[in-house]
């Protein structure tokens, strides 16, 4: 059983950056993909960005250039690391590896 907890959500203004980090309470080094998600009110969840155990990476169409993800498995933490923030980056900010999910991180960029 693996737990994901994520941290480094906010409100700032639009231009402004985040961190997310996602701490996992087991290895995730076994974890071949670990990705964000994000829910914005009124709509499904979608993928953000995924990285692979092999440090492969990929990104929705509307955050490239803008994000980066990346993760460290001697310390068992994916980061997303937001810049160039829009009002339409607002969410909650989920973490995933396999069937496992965190709570999520509030994230708000105010216009």
């Amino acid at each position: 059983q693996v737990q994901l907890v994520e941290s480094g959500g906010g409100l700032v203004q639009a231009g402004g950056s985040l961190r997310l980090s996602c701490v996992a309470s087991g290895s995730i080094f076994s974890i071949y993909l670990m990705a964000w998600y994000r829910q914005a009110p009124g709509r499904q969840r979608e993928l953000v960005a995924a990285v692979t155990s092999g440090g492969t990476t990929n990104y929705r169409d509307t955050v490239k250039g803008r994000v980066t993800i990346s993760r460290d498995n001697a310390k068992n933490t994916v980061y997303l690391q937001m810049n160039s923030l829009k009002p339409e980056d607002t969410g909650f900010y989920y973490c995933n590896g396999n069937e496992y999910w965190g709570k999520g991180a509030l994230v708000t960029a105010s216009s």
